[in-house]
């Protein structure tokens, strides 16, 4: 699979006296369509490495948080006082 320098390819396989067979041609496409489709591609992997990595760091404040309300390290709000609640542990 190439994406782009196929010519490149070519000569150098041409000179070195190998032979390229193609085994699925596709269609033509303009050098403008394969130029889209590959910057698609490309955000394509990008967007999905951001949103995997923020999700691994989703998934790790929330299992901190389930450990921190089912461990003893409890924290409660206290009643309020004045409308304003205090943090204290227990």
């Amino acid at each position: 699979m190439i994406w782009s320098g196929a010519e490149l390819v070519f000569a150098i396989c041409e000179a070195k006296g190998v032979e390229v067979v193609i085994l699925n041609q596709g269609e033509d496409t303009t050098f403008e369509e394969d130029l889209a489709k590959d910057v698609l591609d490309i955000i394509t992997v990008f967007s999905a490495r951001l949103y995997g990595s923020r999700r691994h760091k989703n998934r790790k404040l929330l299992d901190g948080v389930k450990k921190a309300v089912e461990g003893d390290d409890v924290y409660s709000l206290s009643p309020p006082s004045r409308g304003r609640g205090t943090l204290k542990m227990r």
